[in-house]
């Protein structure tokens, strides 16, 4: 990964999204049905895209929204949609565009009241909340978000009554609905003016605000971080979750110094990412500049993303925690300190999240659940009370209220910075030193993701492998134990390939939006195994690609 020189600096004037013309785009472009980049595509959270490429302009969202009523009516969900938006500039022509079709559509709207944005998991959090012992009349949602993607982008997901993302088979069927609207010129789509969407009889307002809020002491010891009075740091990085954090302040009696108040679409306040490009990710050290800055000030700081359904965590001793540490030692605390839990509550993960989180549920005698990447593979076990925690790698995780009951399905970025703060109340120590001690015991893992360049071909092919096209015995010296083309957990495909050995692991996967795949690899044996490691895992990838290419090409 080539880092961009301007990485971890204050964002050039020249970089910043002409937020007019980004607008005017959205309403002036109209995406072509027959260019691929500019279809409806929903990924792992949602359609996301830029006004400017003609991948997130009114037509889509139209479409899209007119999709989900015709979805909501098939499915017979009569209940009200909680709608939310974050901070991004196309979040607020996106939320007018759904709000024409949905008043049209006559659905019940719930929307924020007492503030204009919504984090995701506040509406998550919403919709378990109605549609708790209901049979009938169930809710669903929506959030406007590209999550932390860069200012020019949008993003529009769908929640079901389940209140987390929704799966593959849903999101094939809106978005395969909604590029017939596209191509049939919107044929179909109801629609009504804004204004009057806004005086409709079937639009509401909902506290999400002070609900949500009012109800974190059922997921955290609140009363713990206040009672320890240590001082608390925290970035909302610009996004959603703005007007929350005072209010925890304020209701729960913490020390808490809100770092950076602003809120702007252009986000000219944040430090660019590694690429050079503006990114408000809570997991990137270049991201982070500044809050990793004032760690100092702080016993415990941390930020969420955009949307808030991400999550990063400072500490004095070990600055920004790569999430992978956190997770590890969210677990470590939460199944050692939640005793209403019960004994066969199990741990989830992602494939490409760090094998340190195997050896933490060996040693506490919990089960481990291992699913494909995307946060969707952890709803059931979440609803269901069966996973106590679900992490990803790219710092995404939910856990159940203190009592054993559902918190949220999905992401969740404000609980686990609030953990570190009841860990940090707790425990005596900071994550950072609990992570450490977990390495002392089971061993110091290093982990990197990298890309590599891949057709789209190719990209086909590394999606549909099985371990018998895999030909290999030794990866770095240690013997491979497995080689995995399904979740262990749940027996989904992975969309790709993982090889384990011992002390070292990698994982391939094609990536969605662009010509590269994606290699995720780790060691407990130190950086020149990992690089080893990775070294061969894009020999072993090519020669694979090549072989299959050469019998495509004999068939």
């Amino acid at each position: 990964m080539k880092v961009n020189a301007a990485a971890g600096k204050p964002a050039d004037p020249s970089i910043l999204v002409n937020v007019p013309k980004l607008v005017t785009a959205y309403y002036a472009l109209r995406p072509d049905p027959t260019d691929a980049r500019q279809r409806v595509v929903f990924g792992t959270s949602g359609h996301r895209g830029s006004a400017f490429d003609c991948a997130f302009n009114e037509w889509h969202i139209l479409s899209i929204t007119q999709a989900i009523c015709d979805y909501r009516k098939l499915q017979k969900i009569e209940g009200p949609l909680f709608l939310g938006m974050d901070t991004h500039a196309l979040s607020e022509p996106a939320f007018a565009s759904a709000m024409e079709v949905l008043a049209a559509n006559n659905v019940d709207v719930m929307l924020s009241e007492g503030t204009a944005y919504t984090p995701t998991p506040a509406v998550s959090h919403a919709i378990l909340r109605y549609n708790n012992r209901r049979e009938s009349g169930l809710a669903d949602g929506i959030v406007i978000t590209p999550s932390h993607n860069p200012p020019d982008d949008g993003g529009f997901k769908y929640d079901p009554p389940h209140g987390g993302p929704a799966d593959s088979g849903v999101t094939k069927w809106i978005e395969s609905k909604a590029n017939d609207f596209l191509r049939n010129g919107l044929e179909g789509v109801k629609r009504t003016q804004f204004a009057q969407a806004l005086r409709a009889s079937t639009t509401h307002r909902y506290d999400y605000l002070h609900t949500y809020v009012g109800d974190l002491e059922s997921v955290i010891d609140m009363g713990a971080i206040r009672d320890s009075k240590i001082a608390l740091g925290v970035d909302p990085l610009g996004g959603a979750g703005i007007d929350y954090w005072p209010l925890m302040g304020e209701r729960y009696g913490f020390h808490l110094t809100i770092v950076n108040e602003s809120v702007d679409p252009t986000f000219r306040f944040m430090t660019v990412d590694w690429d050079g490009k503006i990114r408000m990710d809570p997991s990137s050290p270049y991201a982070m500049r500044r809050l990793i800055g004032l760690k100092d000030k702080f016993d415990i700081a941390f930020a969420s993303d955009t949307d808030h359904d991400r999550h990063g965590i400072v500490t004095r001793g070990s600055g920004l925690l790569p999430p992978n540490h956190y997770l590890s030692a969210c677990i470590h605390y939460l199944f050692s300190n939640r005793r209403d839990w019960k004994q066969d509550v199990a741990v989830g993960k992602t494939v490409v999240s760090s094998s340190m989180i195997d050896r933490v549920c060996k040693r506490l005698q919990r089960r481990l659940y291992e699913v494909p990447v995307g946060f969707k593979w952890f709803v059931e076990g979440l609803l269901g009370g069966w996973l106590g925690f679900a992490g990803e790698e790219s710092a995404g995780a939910s856990f159940l209220r203190r009592d054993g009951g559902v918190w949220t399905t999905d992401k969740d970025g404000i609980v686990p910075c609030l953990l570190a703060a009841e860990i940090t109340a707790r425990a005596g120590k900071d994550p950072g030193e609990i992570y450490r001690g977990l390495t002392r015991d089971l061993g110091d893992p290093v982990y990197e993701r990298i890309d590599a360049p891949a057709t789209p071909e190719q990209k086909a092919v590394l999606e549909k492998l099985s371990p018998s096209d895999i030909h290999v015995n030794e990866v770095a010296g240690e013997k491979v134990q497995q080689i995995l083309t399904v979740a262990p957990g749940d027996g989904n495909p992975i969309g790709g390939i993982k090889v384990i050995a011992e002390n070292g692991w990698f994982a391939a996967r094609p990536s969605g939006t662009e010509e590269i795949y994606k290699i995720y690899a780790e060691s407990f044996l130190g950086q020149d195994h990992l690089r080893r490691i990775e070294e061969e895992a894009q020999t072993i990838v090519s020669e694979t690609l090549e072989r299959s290419a050469r019998a495509a090409a004999g068939n």
